[in-house]
């Protein structure tokens, strides 16, 4: 049996096989299975459809996210990539090796088609979601017209510290999945596949994802330890997503209607500080009680955030600089975004500090009515922005879902 055949067996087997053959699957599934059940899932999720898989997907427990610049000019070769991308990603989304030989089927003597390290590992619920950088719509490819005008740099936001190396790019690729290499070797490939048109400008790895995206999964918690996320977009209210999430013909350019926009932004979490804080401070900071995630005046973590009850002195019980009140829906005149992060730690920045924050990950239909408002209240008021610092942004289009025969892209390029 071929090893792309073998990738195949144990992309295709049932959870209940892969529990029962663990013992013998060898060590990588070994690893997968050991630190967490939802790393034990061998689920392929879907990667046609009407919109990109890995936005309203159950968020997976693992993410490697990069941001790619575009090094050729010609615009076929850039949509040569596009097709050869999407053919590796649907590969990978069923657990199979990229190319026709995988990683030890081709000739000895020439580079393996597939890098390997995915081998004997399942899908792992995979998912694969590009988008377009407002870079990529300049002079080199005839996409200027093509711009969405919501598509526009992100303006700068009071107390940002942003970094060029980890700022912008043409192109992104989200890899999600339940094991950490099987993310890991989607991206990697998909790079390897890229040399010589396009070269990476930044990635960030991210674990412990920080918020839900479905009523069947529970409310994690960030490195603050609270749980993030409670009043999340959820793939269960599709009216919701239609008003939020997803862009529409009527939104400006045709082509992207089914798809959205990723906002990314990484933040710095000043842990150590945070750390020397009060229970009550860190409560009063957030809007919620650390232990059960309820706002406020509440008692339940789902409970409706009442952000007019009083407390002692007049003052309100949810503070008028609270993380929960200024992001909330009602402060933001019915603004939501889908949430969609990553915590990370990257070592330490030697200075005696952890390297350590949330990889901020959304998708809106419309950054400049949703994000950017939301976030110039956030940055100006939010008592929070006294320990996180935000380093690195990004803003993409995020195109429709691919049909059975299509590629990433193609009602851009051949609308």
């Amino acid at each position: 049996m071929s090893e792309v055949s073998r990738r195949r067996m144990f992309g295709l087997a049932g959870a209940g096989v892969a529990l029962a053959g663990a013992g013998a699957a060898g060590a990588g599934i070994d690893r997968a299975l050991g630190s967490h059940p939802a790393a034990a899932t061998t689920d392929i999720v879907p990667f046609s459809g009407e919109h990109q898989a890995g936005i309203v997907t159950p968020a997976q427990e693992h993410l490697h996210f990069a941001a790619l610049d575009v090094t050729t000019k010609d615009r076929a070769e850039l949509v040569s990539l596009l097709k050869t991308w999407t053919d590796a990603a649907r590969k990978m989304t069923r657990g199979q090796d990229v190319g026709a030989t995988g990683a030890i089927g081709g000739s000895p003597a020439a580079p393996p088609a597939d890098t390997g390290e995915a081998l004997e590992l399942p899908p792992s619920a995979l998912t694969l979601t590009i988008g377009f950088g407002p870079s990529l719509f300049d002079d080199r490819f005839g996409l200027a017209a093509s711009r969405p005008a919501a598509l526009a740099e992100l303006p700068a936001f009071p107390k940002d510290k942003l970094e060029p190396a980890r700022s912008g790019g043409d192109l992104c690729i989200q890899a999600c999945a339940n094991d950490p290499q099987v993310a890991v070797h989607a991206v990697r490939n998909l790079v390897r596949l890229g040399f010589g048109t396009t070269e990476v400008r930044w990635s960030q790895l991210g674990f412990g994802r920080s918020s839900s995206t479905s009523t069947t999964q529970s409310t994690p918690r960030n490195l603050f330890g609270f749980k993030d996320g409670t009043n999340n977009l959820k793939a269960e209210d599709p009216a919701a997503l239609d008003e939020h999430v997803w862009v529409t013909e009527a939104d400006g350019q045709p082509w992207l209607a089914g798809g959205s926009y990723l906002v990314a932004r990484r933040i710095r979490m000043h842990i150590e500080t945070w750390d020397r804080t009060s229970l009550d401070e860190q409560e009063k900071v957030v809007g919620r009680a650390k232990g059960t995630g309820a706002a406020l005046g509440q008692t339940a973590e789902f409970d409706p955030v009442d952000l007019h009850i009083g407390g002692a002195g007049g003052e309100p019980l949810v503070p008028v600089d609270a993380h929960i009140r200024l992001a909330s829906a009602e402060s933001m005149g019915g603004a939501k975004i889908l949430r969609r992060g990553y915590n990370f730690v990257d070592g330490s920045d030697g200075l005696g500090h952890l390297e350590a924050g949330l990889f901020f990950i959304c998708f809106n239909r419309d950054p400049r009515k949703q994000f950017i408002p939301m976030q110039k209240a956030l940055s100006a008021k939010d008592s929070m922005m006294e320990y996180i610092q935000h380093t690195g942004s990004a803003l993409f289009a995020v195109p429709p879902g691919v049909s059975e025969t299509g590629y990433w892209g193609d009602t851009l390029f051949e609308g």
